[in-house]
């Protein structure tokens, strides 16, 4: 798909869905060797695991806010200094401009020359206090303890009868161990689908009679779903730096009716 015409290159650097990690090197790779530009989107790998932008290579990457324990409404990107020096202004408003003439206008140097315009203030600083909480944790410790819930999860959920778990297995379960191109599941979530049951039902279920919360619906990837022939809505479980043991243990436990249950919506 990379070729001669290709000028920018997209792609996550874990799936959502799967809880994959993308080769983002040897895309990295593939994409220069044509002069493309490479888009990460990192919205979920900066949350849950260390992440060196500049070991990645990749020109820029994106990372949302709210996914790392931040307000809404704001994120960041990241560019390469000498990509962004090349780059025109893309909108015009305060801070963004060096001198104005009548005829012209010089702009300042990045990253203020995309900045126009009074900034997300209060965000800002709700999302630098979001950094330094996750900085203070550890990102390795962040990724092994979520890694840990991860693998429980899955251990667990695989012995249950008609629930079917998409995506690798963690590194630990992955038979002959990570390689280059396949490193197992490693992200901290756990995308599942129970036969004869719609999802909406599964997530309503488990969050009415055990009070487990857990995300249903597309997780903004259709062409997945119909890539791996399923339902659009199968549910997911996601960890993070604050769920613990019990938790996924309250979500085991309700097993049994997940197993034996009609496949009725109105029993569900």
């Amino acid at each position: 798909m990379i070729g001669g015409r290709t000028k920018l290159v997209a792609v996550h650097q874990v799936s959502n869905v799967l809880g994959s990690e993308s080769p983002v090197e040897l895309i990295r790779e593939r994409a220069h060797a044509v002069g493309a530009k490479v888009l990460l989107d990192a919205c979920q790998s900066v949350p849950h695991m260390p992440v060196d932008v500049q070991q990645l290579g990749v020109d820029f990457a994106a990372v949302s806010s709210h996914k790392m324990c931040g307000p809404t409404g704001i994120g960041f990107l990241y560019g390469r200094s000498d990509v962004l020096a090349s780059m025109p202004p893309w909108m015009g408003g305060g801070e963004m401009i060096q001198d104005v003439f009548l005829d012209h206008s010089t702009y300042s140097d990045p990253p203020a020359r995309f900045e126009a315009g009074t900034p997300a203030i209060a965000e800002a600083i709700g999302l630098g206090a979001a950094v330094d909480y996750l900085t203070a944790k550890g990102m390795d410790n962040v990724h092994n303890y979520e890694m840990h819930l991860s693998e429980y999860l899955y251990k667990q959920l695989s012995a249950v009868d008609r629930v079917r778990i998409y995506g690798p297995p963690p590194p630990s379960l992955l038979p002959g161990g990570p390689s280059a191109l396949h490193r197992g599941r490693v992200a901290a979530l756990c995308t599942f689908s129970v036969d004869g049951m719609h999802a909406t039902d599964v997530s309503s279920f488990l969050d009415q009679q055990h009070g487990v919360g857990i995300r249903s619906g597309h997780h903004c990837a259709q062409p997945i779903h119909q890539g791996i022939g399923i339902n659009a809505s199968d549910g997911r479980v996601h960890t993070s730096t604050t769920p613990r043991r019990r938790s996924m243990r309250s979500l085991l436990d309700s097993r049994t009716p997940l197993t034996f249950s009609s496949t009725s919506r109105d029993q569900c």
